[in-house]
């Protein structure tokens, strides 16, 4: 893997690229993680396709923008970052707040994309509830209290009968909100709060779909999510049976397999 910074319109944007494969796949990822956070399973993919990791815009060591990183904004940059690695299309997998870029990326720039991969994610808005607890994390950070984040998000994110044996991982990725930006943190938080509904978006769009959710996830629970694979009939969806929201991690092998089937068949 490549690591290094280009430019992504007006963006600084740190990627790492294998830079081979006639296929390429971008693993987008979540909320107070970075292009770290595949470090382990990446070496699962390069060998059959070409991956391409970033720190998204506010988290990692890629540029800060403003109070607010819409969705949008950030499937720009996404694009803009593609087009300046010379990659024409590919397949897009964000995980979580992720899978948020990359139904923004669906609706703004289809022509990039042979496929369209939810891990651990959904197309819903912000319900209140959420949006209402986002402002509290916000508030949090600002009074400099990212610590409490860095305490509870890491290790609710694994199934229960995950966390022993992934401590290190949960250790990994309590480092990361640590070095993660405050004004980073609350500008992701204000791009979720606003993001739209994109159910119908990924009806309507003839780019494949795949939909891999955990059974045991805290934040999707199993019920909502099988409601979600319900309603869009028209994509693939995978569960894995012992895992929460961080199932590359996991269950990696299994991930593995389905994005490597998913992204080299067409």
């Amino acid at each position: 893997m490549t690591e290094k910074f280009i430019m992504a319109g007006t963006t600084a944007l740190h990627v790492c690229d294998s830079e081979e494969g006639e296929h390429c796949v971008v693993l987008l990822h979540g909320y107070l993680e970075s292009l770290l956070v595949w470090e382990e399973f990446v070496p699962q993919l390069y060998k059959q396709v070409r991956v391409v990791t970033l720190d998204l815009p506010g988290h990692g060591i890629s540029e800060v923008k403003g109070e607010i990183h819409t969705m949008e904004f950030l499937a720009d940059t996404v694009a803009d970052g593609l087009r300046a690695l010379g990659i024409a299309r590919c397949t897009a997998v964000g995980h979580s707040m992720g899978g948020y870029v990359a139904l923004a990326l669906l609706e703004r720039h289809p022509e990039l994309l042979e496929g369209i991969v939810l891990l651990s994610s959904t197309p819903h808005a912000d319900t209140p509830e959420k949006a209402e607890n986002r402002r509290r994390e916000i508030a949090l950070v600002r009074a400099g209290k990212k610590d409490m984040l860095a305490r509870v998000a890491p290790e609710a994110g694994f199934a229960p009968e995950n966390r022993a044996r992934l401590k290190d991982a949960i250790a990994d990725l309590a480092e990361q909100v640590f070095l993660t930006e405050e004004a980073g943190i609350v500008a992701l938080l204000n791009g979720m709060i606003a993001r739209k509904d994109r159910n119908e978006i990924l009806r309507g769009s003839p780019v494949p779909q795949l939909f891999i959710l955990g059974r045991q996830d805290g934040y999707i629970p199993v019920e909502a999510a099988e409601k979600l694979a319900e309603a869009h009939p028209q994509a693939q969806t995978v569960w894995l049976e012992h895992s929460g929201h961080m199932g590359f991690l996991e269950e990696p092998e299994a991930v593995a397999r389905e994005l490597l089937r998913f992204a080299t068949t067409r």
